[in-house]
This record gives structure tokens, C-alpha cells and sequence, in this order.
């Protein structure tokens, strides 16, 4: 198999059929042709679809025959225009409650036509192209309103499933239940028990008989036991009665007060859309979550186009309501049963359409037969199905469980746009309360006391703010800890104003962010006005933006211990940002421990940091023209070599003028960052992957080089690589290792025991294993280095080749011998690596691909090495103009 992945080359075939002046014009393709994944995938969807769309149409108080218009019109309309091919559209549980109040205020005909004009506010809001706004709703609020609809269902439909009729509202229900109770009729019962314990265990068999049975969905399954029994025993019971379709009811011109029927209209239009562009998202989810499946179809499904979809599910509603059918939406569990169906297009929803159209002519005498009861008992499983355990859990975690409680409260006992109503206006309380609460703390520690403000430092913490650091006392050191992202105006004055006087009466202060102690330890440019005398890169003037573990001035120097060099306003921090990711201190800043003090204050005087300045910009220890800006510009000049004779830290880095961070308080600094700001984001995840072990799908061979960020460049995360980093990303071939066989030892745990897809070989630009290769002379001591180096021997010799082509990037030759060798080495140990015993038998059985990367540090892009054409040897692609196998 070969390790590199295909790619368009500059003359593609449909470029040359194209533009061949005397090519007879090719055959026509056909147009329409149905692949056999695609017809398995609807017959699947077609069994789900039928008894659910009844089972919705009973549980409304629609005409039956409306859900099957429905599940046809969604399947055909929604699945040719809608820009979600293999969402499946129809009749969905989450209009249910809506549909069943609009026709018991407005009658049925004028509930079709409310349906028409949803479909036509649809339309309109696909060609305003907002789909993206519906998404910015809370989670919180969609599952609350799923919920809520879900108890709506299943209190309706257990009077059904006991045998009488489902009353108006959730509250007459829970009244009536008592009386339904006392009067329960034995036959439904038992038929809405057999739907149950059918639809139950029918996905929990067991072995290989499971498997088997398990490709007839369970609602069919259950239904068609009910049905047969009920016939089989001859049970007097209330079963599907579909009138002719001669007498069925077309929409009618909507009748009723206008505002009510707006209000409607908007209803229908708000949970269609919320709920068939979500829908959409998670089919998406649920495709990428599952690479050979999407491998298979990656040409002809993409990501789905939302504008689209809106566009058709409003065609789709058009067309319903037209033709007397219920509202449509993507409903979630016909999607995901046509995906892992296998479904490969569109064509699997259209033609489920299709099958439920001949299901509706011409299988009428076999519906009949089917027990209401036991349709209400699968609509009613269906119903408390929505109340999603997970949802609840996810929404507790990220403490929004008062907006998804009070949604869906309001969905059950006010209505669903008064439900919806009510979440939004609590998530955006919660947000605000949010934004509003600052927690500000006082201690004193060793004689310094320490203010630690957590939250939002905005007008309304101000009070609190100014009682706390009135606390501190006079001539004392203060540090203030601002541990949140934003401070505004009033904020920025109260804490400048109490600093002046502070430092007036003979105390100093300590402006820090996350982490007490001096120094910045961010990278986030602070921004004022312009009015304080720095100019300003936002166009918010009213406040200053501090980010995670920000400061909003640099502190004051520590005393120099002996022995160490303190660090003024290092700007950065760990992993972010990648700008001026070097923890220097500047000249103008540093002091050395013979010229240095006690502490003084800093002025909290906001400064942004361009691009192109210094990590540690000199003016960040005093305004320019002020005493402490000249004061410590004189110092300059002793800070930079320390005591006579002994050269100052940065000499010794090679760095002159410049003094570095010692590497280990960079060590600890960067830990502390981690275990504040990072560890509370990645504990869960790193939970379940210590639950469920390492399910890596990649190994990751590449260079010791500290420039290559493996996470970086190939965007990934925890659990997502196997990583293996070496001298020069080398693999010594089988039988050559000599005593290293760590890189034998790791590619056979990958491939053998994690199951890795794919072994990755990453080299990079300016690779001093390669400089040493080239550089390296015959003969001498063989140091360690250069024993290990020997295995980048033949990448030499093949570069030295002149029978072999060279291998290339794209669009421009190598610069110079370093980078050829480079080039070079990765397609040779590319060829170490199928030498590999399990390697090889992986690359036999289909079941492990072999990539090549070339990863530019300057130009920060990554080179796919893909396939050239004969003779033309090695081309490492531009990423992104290349086609990834998926």
C-alpha cells in the first residue's frame, strides 16, 4: 500500500476533458442512480417512520392520514432541497404538543394553513441566511423544551394506553388520571404493555441472533407484535380507522384573530427550525464521529449547508400543510437511524418518502388492523425518552439547570413559545448574574496583604471593592490579584485612585493577575482610552479587557536574592499566546541585586503591546517622562552585566543585553498556570480517558525539535496521538537497532495493541540532526549522537542518488541541502517503517495507511507528501490543496 495520500495535480482529468479541442463530446451520466446502501438505509428508515407518524398524528388529534402526508412530503421535498442529505425530515415528537393546541383552538383546516405560512417564514429566514442565529440559543433552553414536550407526551398518552382519552392540558390530565385508573381497560392495557416490553428487550438480544434481529427496527417490531396478537385473540379494542382519501381535509384560509394566529404561525416556525437545525448539527457530529464511515462517503456528503436546510424544511411545511399533512421537522431519531443504516445521499430520504407514499395507498386494509393503544404506548415511550438523563447531567455540570427546570416547567404548564419565553429571559439572568458577581477576598500573609478579586471587576463590584482595599493598612505592602477577563472604567479609576494614595502614604502595591508575586504572566494587550494617554487598538473606551491570568499594570520588582535575577513584566504565559512566547527581561527594566531596593509602586497605567514590540517592552516599567521612567533608565547600564567580571545571565544564554527567566521558575511558573487555569477545563476529559484507557488513532513519529508542537499543528487533543519524538524523527530499520529499540518497541505497541489507523512521519524545517549528518566526517570517537545518527545514513545515500528523484515541496525547490536531506529523510524512513513486521501486515489487511509531513518552522505550514507522477519523485503538497484521505 502506498504511504502517500492521492492529490490534484495542476492538469486534473476533468481540466483536460474540458479543454481537448477535438474530443468527441463525452456519453451523458446518468442522472439518477440509487446506490444499494442507500435503498437498505430507507427500507430501514420506512419501518421506523410509519408507525411513529401515526403514532404523532393520534397523539395531536390529527387526522391519521396527516403523518403519513407528512412523513412523505418531509422525506421527498426536505430531503431533495434541504442542505442536510442525510437528515431525515417528517413528523417529529417536538411539535406535538404545539400541533395538538393549535387544532384544538383553531380546528384542522386552519391548522394546515398555519403550517403553510411557517413553511413561508422559513423560506424567508433561509434567504436572510440567519440558520447560524438559531444555534446561538442556550442547550439548556432546546433540551428544557424537549423535555418539556417529552412529559407533555407521555402524561397525554397514558390515558390512551390505559384506555380512555388524553384531556386538554398536562394539569386535566394529572386530574383525570385518578378516574382513568379506577376505569382502566384490561385488553389496552395489555396491548400498550406488549408494545412496551416489545420495544423494551428487542435491542437487548443477546449473541449473534441479536445482531440478526436487530436489523428490524424495535417500533416495528413492537407494533407489528401488538397488531398480531390483537388479531390472533380477537380483543375488542379501538384500532387505526384511515378515511378515504377522497374525504381527506386540505388547508383552508386560517380563521381566528390575527394575533393569535401570529403567534401561532411564530411557534410553529421557532420549533421547526430550532429543531431541525440541531438536528442537523448532530447528524454532523454523528458522521465525524464515525471515520470509516465517513471515509466512504466523504465525496458526496459534506458538512451540512443550514441556510439550505431551512430552506427546505419551509418548502416541506409549504407542501404539508398544503396537502393536509402535519407540520414537518429533522427529527432525530429517523437521522441517526439512516446514518448507521449506511445511508451514502440523499437519495435514502427521498426514497423512504416514496415508500411511505405506497405504504399509504396501497397498505390501508393492514393499518387498520393496528391497536391504538399500541401506538399511544410507543408515541409515550417516545415522550419520556426526551426527558434525556445526559441533558440533565451535561446542563448541571455547567450550572445552568435553574434555565433548563424553568424551561421546561413553562412548557408544561404554560405552553411551549411561553416555556421557550421564559428560559431565555432566566439564561439571560443567569448570565448577568454572572457577569455581575465579583468576589473580593482580604488576608494578610507574612506582613503582605493580599486583595484576590475574582469575577468581572465592573461599576457594580466597585462599593466592595473600595470597603476592601480600605482594609489595608497605611505604609504596608499590598497585592492586588485580578483573577477575571474585563474590568471597566469605574473599576480601572477606583483601583488607580486608592493605589496613589496608598503609595502616598508610604505603602506600595502589587498589581498581578492570577498568580501572586511579581510579574505578568500574560501575553493580552491591555487597552485604555485615549484620554489616559495611551493610545488605544479597541473601540471600547469605556473599559480595559484582562484576560485569563491577566494584570492590569506591571508590578513592582521583588528584592534580588543573591544569586538570581529578578523578572520584570514578562508578558506571557504558558502555551498562549504564540506571540513573543519568550520570557525576557529588557534592559530598561531590570535591576540587579546590588542596585535594587525595596519595593516600590507601580502606577496602574494600562499600555498595548504591538506585534512587532519586545515581549517586555521597556515603557511597561514607568510612563515615559515620569521619575521612575528615568530612574530606571539610568539603572540600565548597571543592569546589564551585574558585577565587573561576571557577565549577566543573558550573556551566558547568548542573548546580550537581555537577561532570561531561570528555567526553573519557568518550570513551576507554567505548572501553576496549568493547575489554575487549565486543569478545571480538562479534568473531565482527562477522567474518562483514565476511565476508558488510551484509544489513540494515530502514531505521531516526528523530531525532538522544541519548535514542533505535535498539539499544534495537527490541532489535536488529549487521547488523540501516540506520540514517539526523537533525534531527526528516525526509525531505525528491523535488525539494526543495536540496543535502541524503543522505537521498534513503540511502533509495535501502536499498531499491534492500540489499533492505530495511520503512522505519521513528521520532519521540519532547520533540522540540526540533518546539519550534523551533512556536516558529520568519517572516522573520530563515535559519540552517542552520532551512533544514533546512523540510521539517518540512508536518507544521505538516497539523496546522493542521482537514479532517484528528488523529493520536492510544492511550488518551489528546497533551499538548500539541509532541507533536501530533510525531504529526503522522511521518505526514507517511511520505507524503514513498512520494513516492519506489523506495520507490513497491517499496510496487507487494509488496516494502517503511512503519511509523510514536512512541517515549515518559519512559514508555520505543514507539506503532505502525496503521489506524483512517474518519475517525478517525492511531492510534499501544501496542506489544504491536497486531498486527506478522511
Amino acid at each position: 500500500m502506498s504511504a502517500c495520500a492521492p492529490t490534484r495535480t495542476d492538469h486534473s482529468t476533468r481540466t483536460e476533458r474540458i479543454h481537448q479541442p477535438h474530443c468527441h463530446p463525452p456519453a451523458p451520466h446518468r442522472r439518477f442512480r440509487i446506490a444499494g446502501a442507500d435503498v437498505s438505509a430507507s427500507i430501514a428508515v420506512f419501518l421506523i417512520a410509519l408507525p411513529l407518524s401515526l403514532g404523532i398524528a393520534l397523539a395531536t388529534g390529527a387526522p391519521l392520514q396527516a403523518g403519513l402526508v407528512a412523513a412523505a412530503v418531509g422525506g421527498i421535498v426536505a430531503g431533495w432541497i434541504g442542505g442536510a442529505p442525510l437528515q431525515v425530515s417528517g413528523p417529529a415528537a417536538g411539535l406535538t404538543v404545539v400541533t395538538a393546541d393549535l387544532i384544538q383552538r383553531y380546528g384542522w383546516r386552519t391548522t394546515c394553513a398555519i403550517t403553510v405560512l411557517a413553511g413561508l417564514a422559513q423560506l424567508g429566514l433561509g434567504c436572510l441566511r440567519v440558520a447560524r442565529t438559531a444555534l446561538a440559543v442556550s442547550p439548556a433552553i432546546v433540551h428544557g423544551m424537549l423535555a418539556g414536550i417529552g412529559v407533555t407526551i407521555a402524561v397525554a398518552q397514558l390515558h390512551v394506553v390505559l384506555g380512555g382519552t388524553p384531556q386538554s392540558s398536562v394539569l386535566d390530565n394529572l386530574r383525570a388520571l385518578p378516574a382513568q385508573l379506577a376505569g382502566l381497560q384490561p385488553a389496552a392495557v395489555a396491548m400498550s404493555a406488549l408494545t412496551l416490553t416489545l420495544l423494551l428487550l428487542w435491542p437487548r438480544i443477546p449473541g449473534r441472533v441479536g445482531r440478526l434481529v436487530q436489523r428490524v427496527p424495535a417500533p416495528l417490531v413492537a407494533v407489528t407484535g401488538a397488531t398480531t396478537t390483537a388479531a390472533l385473540s380477537g380483543l375488542t379494542l379501538p384500532k387505526v380507522d384511515l378515511p378515504s382519501w377522497s374525504s381527506h381535509a386540505l388547508a383552508g384560509l386560517p380563521e381566528g384573530p390575527v394575533l393569535g394566529l401570529l403567534a401561532a404561525v411564530l411557534t410553529t416556525t421557532l420549533v421547526c427550525s430550532v429543531q431541525s437545525l440541531l438536528g442537523a448539527v448532530a447528524v454532523d457530529k454523528l458522521i465525524a464521529s464515525r471515520p470509516g464511515l465517513l471515509s466512504d462517503r466523504s465525496a458526496r456528503v459534506g458538512r451540512s449547508d443550514l441556510d439550505r436546510e431551512l430552506l427546505g424544511q419551509g418548502a416541506a411545511n409549504i407542501v404539508s400543510g398544503a396537502l393536509g399533512g402535519l407540520p414537518v421537522a429533522g427529527v432525530a431519531v429517523r437521522s441517526s437511524a439512516n446514518v448507521r443504516a449506511g445511508a451514502v445521499s440523499r437519495n435514502s430520504t427521498m426514497l423512504h418518502g416514496v415508500l411511505v407514499v405506497v405504504a399509504a395507498l396501497l397498505m390501508v386494509p393492514i393499518l387498520d388492523l393496528i391497536p391504538l393503544a399500541s401506538l399511544a404506548a410507543l408515541v409515550m415511550a417516545v415522550g419520556i425518552q426526551m426527558v434525556s438523563l445526559h441533558h440533565i447531567r451535561t446542563v448541571t455540570r455547567h450550572r445552568e439547570v435553574l434555565v433548563y427546570a424553568v424551561t421546561t416547567l413553562g412548557v408544561v404548564f404554560l405552553g411551549v413559545l411561553e416555556g421557550v419565553t421564559l428560559g431565555i429571559a432566566v439564561a439571560v439572568a443567569v448570565a448577568l448574574h454572572r457577569l455581575a458577581r465579583t468576589r473580593i477576598t482580604h488576608h494578610e500573609q507574612e506582613g503582605v496583604h493580599h486583595v484576590h478579586v475574582r469575577g468581572q471587576l465592573t461599576f457594580l463590584a466597585v462599593p466592595r471593592l473600595s470597603r476592601i482595599l480600605h482594609l489595608v493598612p497605611q505604609a504596608t505592602h499590598a497585592v492586588v490579584e485580578l483573577d477575571g477577563s474585563f474590568m471597566d472604567h469605574a473599576a480601572y479609576e477606583a483601583l488607580q485612585d486608592w493605589q496613589k494614595t496608598h503609595t502616598a502614604q508610604g505603602g506600595s502595591v502589587e498589581l498581578t493577575g492570577r498568580r501572586s508575586g511579581t510579574g505578568l504572566d500574560t501575553g493580552t494587550d491591555v487597552e485604555v482610552d485615549a484620554e489616559a494617554g495611551v493610545g488605544s487598538h479597541s473601540s471600547m473606551s469605556t473599559g480595559i479587557a484582562v484576560g485569563d491570568g491577566d494584570s492590569t499594570a506591571p508590578p513592582a520588582l521583588d528584592p534580588a536574592r543573591a544569586g538570581e535575577v529578578p523578572i520584570a513584566d514578562c508578558r506571557c504565559r504558558p502555551w498562549t499566546p504564540w506571540r513573543n512566547h519568550q520570557c525576557e527581561v529588557p534592559r530598561e527594566t531590570t535591576q540587579t541585586p546590588q542596585t535594587s531596593t525595596t519595593p516600590t509602586s507601580t502606577p496602574l497605567t494600562a499600555q498595548p503591546a504591538e506585534a512587532t514590540d519586545a515581549a517586555c517592552p521597556a515603557e511597561a516599567a514607568g510612563s515615559p517622562g515620569t521619575a521612575q521612567g528615568r530612574e530606571t533608565t539610568q539603572s540600565t547600564e548597571t543592569a546589564k552585566l551585574g558585577e565587573p567580571g561576571q557577565p549577566g545571565r543573558s550573556e551566558q544564554e547568548g542573548r546580550p543585553g537581555k537577561l532570561v527567566e531561570p528555567g526553573g521558575h519557568q518550570l513551576v511558573r507554567g505548572i501553576s498556570a496549568f493547575q489554575r487555569n487549565t486543569a478545571p477545563l480538562v479534568r473531565g476529559e482527562l477522567a474518562r480517558l483514565a476511565r476508558e484507557g488510551q484509544r489513540p488513532t494515530q502514531l505521531f513519529l516526528t523530531c525532538a525539535d522544541s519548535r514542533l508542537v505535535t498539539s499544534m499543528i495537527t490541532s489535536s487533543g488529549p487521547g488523540d496521538l501516540f506520540v514517539v519524538r526523537n533525534v531527526g524523527n528516525l526509525v531505525p530499520p528491523p535488525g539494526e537497532e543495536r540496543g535502541d529499540d524503543s522505537v521498534a518497541a513503540a511502533i509495535e505497541y501502536a499498531v499491534d495493541v492500540l489499533k492505530v489507523r495511520s503512522i505519521t512521519v513528521c520532519g521540519h524545517s532547520g533540522c540540526g540532526a540533518m546539519q550534523a549528518l551533512l556536516d558529520a566526517e568519517p572516522g573520530g570517537v563515535r559519540t552517542p549522537l552520532q551512533r544514533w545518527l546512523r540510521h539517518g545514513v540512508p536518507s544521505l545515500q538516497r539523496m546522493a542518488d542521482d537514479d532517484r528523484p528528488r523529493a520536492r515541496l510544492a511550488g518551489r525547490a528546497p533551499v538548500d541541502a539541509v532541507e533536501q536531506l530533510c525531504l529526503t529523510n522522511v521518505v526514507q524512513q517511511l520505507e524503514h517503517l513498512r520494513a516492519h513486521e506489523s506495520v507490513a501486515r497491517s499496510l496487507r489487511s487494509g488496516a494502517l495507511d503511512l503519511h509523510g509531513l514536512y512541517f515549515h518552522v518559519g512559514e508555520a505550514q505543514t507539506y503532505l507528501l502525496t503521489e506524483a507522477a512517474e518519475g517525478d519523485g517525492e511531492l510534499f503538497g501544501h496542506v489544504g490543496e491536497v486531498d486527506m484521505p478522511a
